[in-house]
């Protein structure tokens, strides 16, 4: 797999390609992705934590920023709350492969005078809807929206900047917040990041994945209760928007060479797949069952979380 193929795999957006690929021919080249501090770290999260993995591997050097002052600005906890738990973040992440990169707590960046400066220069181009709608889904509480959660996006606008990174990666939900930046900070010399761009991917129960509804993975979560929240997870026969196949798709395989599903010889014996494609085909063809789809994504996942779970203790 070239370096192209790994920054680009299980995204739904470059922008731009062009630019990807001119930044791929540069000797050295910087990435990061932002995290607010606001509770455990779950498999909505490890999507793009998989992507900054691939893109370490692609040559990229890799920032992650704890974003304490972006969880306090969208209503997430108080500062000495989310500072606690930027903490026990960076050990998750960590404990999913993301050593060997610099760490950035968002309140030693964003309070300086440089910093602060940069966003009072974007707050005079961007409008007052302009920002609002850039925080349309990453906004808390968005039906009556505060000062402080205009001032989220012309921030992470800024965090490209003073981090010098090249590129930013997020989900599909920071589409708008990206664009931003891109648009306004070649106004003030500074170069558009290129954005890498993952999906949202559904709950366990099919639904939008949220904390209030408890229907993720977190990955502090026992062998056990992993096991029985992937066999009590929606999975319809359909392959589409499949929360248990998209476990499979963007957690699994970008971390194992190969997936068993185990089955008695009476309902057609073990079956191994090396890659995501020909798992998604067997079971669009009914050939593979849901119950044991479950089972094995229940297995493989026990697996592909063991570090982390071994690393946080």
């Amino acid at each position: 797999m070239d370096a192209y193929e790994r920054v680009t795999r299980n995204t739904v957006e470059i922008v731009t390609e062009d630019d990807l690929r001119a930044l791929l021919a540069k000797p050295a080249r910087k990435v990061y992705a932002g995290y607010e501090p606001s509770g455990e770290i779950h498999l909505g999260h490890l999507v793009t934590v998989n992507k900054l993995v691939d893109m370490q591997a692609a040559g990229f050097e890799v920032t992650v920023l704890l974003a304490d002052l972006h969880a306090f600005l969208n209503r997430k906890g108080t500062m000495e709350r989310v500072k606690e738990l930027a903490e026990y973040n960076k050990k998750c992440f960590e404990g999913l492969g993301l050593k060997n990169v610099r760490y950035v707590l968002g309140s030693d960046l964003q309070l300086s005078r440089d910093y602060e400066l940069l966003v009072l220069q974007l707050s005079q181009q961007v409008t007052l809807n302009r920002a609002q709608r850039s925080m349309d889904e990453v906004g808390r509480q968005m039906e009556h929206p505060t000062v402080s959660q205009m001032i989220y996006p012309l921030m992470q606008a800024a965090d490209i900047a003073m981090l010098g990174v090249d590129a930013a990666v997020g989900g599909i939900d920071q589409r708008k917040i990206h664009m931003l930046a891109r648009e306004h900070l070649i106004n003030f010399a500074y170069p558009a990041p290129v954005c890498i761009h993952t999906p949202i991917l559904n709950g366990l129960d099919g639904k939008k994945m949220s904390s209030s509804q408890g229907n993720y993975i977190s990955v502090a979560d026992s062998e056990d209760d992993i096991r029985k929240k992937c066999q009590k997870a929606f999975c319809p026969p359909e392959t589409a928007e499949n929360p248990v196949l998209q476990i499979f798709q963007y957690h699994i395989f970008p971390r194992l060479d190969e997936v068993t599903i185990r089955r008695p010889e009476k309902f057609g014996g073990d079956r191994t797949f090396p890659s995501f494609a020909e798992l998604e085909e067997a079971y669009r063809g009914k050939a593979i069952h849901p119950a044991d789809l479950k089972k094995a994504c229940g297995e493989a996942l026990v697996t592909v979380l063991a570090p982390v779970r071994k690393y946080i203790r």
